[in-house]
């Protein structure tokens, strides 16, 4: 099932916006697609981060991945329990999977991104 309150890029992560702050992560697709996640980096608080750029790595047992920044912002905060429970992308990466709390620096940037239908038909492709 894909959250309908999301936002969402063609490399499957995905955006809550409240205000001016989004929370990102990486969809149950790219979870289910990496497997067994062991090992996520982020960046540090303060951090800039453009739309579309690297902002972090994660691997899993299959492959190491690059994340995406689906908006651009300055990094308020990472997911910190990741550090010693980054498996936990994969049984909630709508929920306690969060990766990161951005400020936004273009809120209109989000409509840029693919709404939930949208990302259900790229998903459904393969």
């Amino acid at each position: 099932m894909i959250p309908s309150d999301l936002h969402y890029t063609k490399e499957h992560e995905w955006v809550r916006v409240e205000g001016d702050v989004a929370t990102v992560g990486i969809t149950q697709h790219a979870a289910d697609q990496l497997g067994d996640i062991v090992f996520v980096e982020l960046p540090e608080p303060g951090k800039r981060l453009e739309q579309f750029a690297t902002f972090g790595v994660v691997e899993s047992v299959k492959a190491v991945s690059d994340l995406f920044a689906p908006v651009a912002g300055e990094v308020l905060e990472g997911n910190a329990g990741l550090a010693t429970t980054p498996e936990v992308v994969n049984s909630d990466p709508y929920g306690a999977g969060w990766m990161l709390r951005v400020r936004l620096s273009d809120p209109a940037q989000v409509g840029q991104l693919l709404d939930p239908a949208a990302y259900e038909a790229l998903t459904a492709e393969g």
